[in-house]
């Protein structure tokens, strides 16, 4: 019964870590196309503009790649146990979304964009794990006269 738990628990620490990042990437998205319509009227024209120009496209790789750090956070803090391994595996369930997306609208963004989204989806989700995982080992500070390894074996 434990082990089906453990990975109920992975799944959904997958499942959250995918929508924390797809929820807010969108979000964002909604928010900065309109405003980069109007501060850039003449660059950016229209939406399909946007996917275009390198400028844009290098602001949307910045905020994707946080909300994609932010989803590997997510993740590790819902598994506990293994954190930057979920946190990985959430990368790349998103890149295999990714390369389904690619495949189903290849005409929404040039090529570029789709391998770059794909290339960095993995380290930046490691990264937020990693986040996580560094800040949960140093919730607990090793009780004196207790070897560091010794006190973090106790609180697991």
């Amino acid at each position: 019964m434990a082990g089906m738990m453990g990975m109920i628990r992975s799944v959904l620490a997958v499942l959250a870590g995918i929508a924390t990042l797809t929820v807010t990437s969108f979000a964002i998205e909604a928010a900065a196309d309109p405003l980069m319509t109007r501060m850039f009227p003449h660059s950016l024209p229209n939406r399909a503009a946007i996917s275009y120009n390198v400028w844009a496209a290098l602001f949307m790789f910045a905020y994707t790649g946080l909300c994609v750090a932010a989803g590997g956070y997510v993740t590790a803090w819902i598994a506990r146990r293994s954190p930057v391994l979920h946190a990985v595996v959430m990368g790349a369930v998103e890149v295999a979304l990714t390369v389904w997306a690619m495949k189903s609208l290849p005409n929404e963004a040039p090529l570029r964009n789709w391998i770059v989204a794909m290339v960095l989806t993995v380290p930046t989700a490691w990264l937020g794990g990693l986040l996580r995982a560094k800040q949960k080992g140093s919730s607990h500070p090793p009780r004196e006269g207790i070897h560091a390894s010794e006190a973090s074996r106790e609180t697991r």
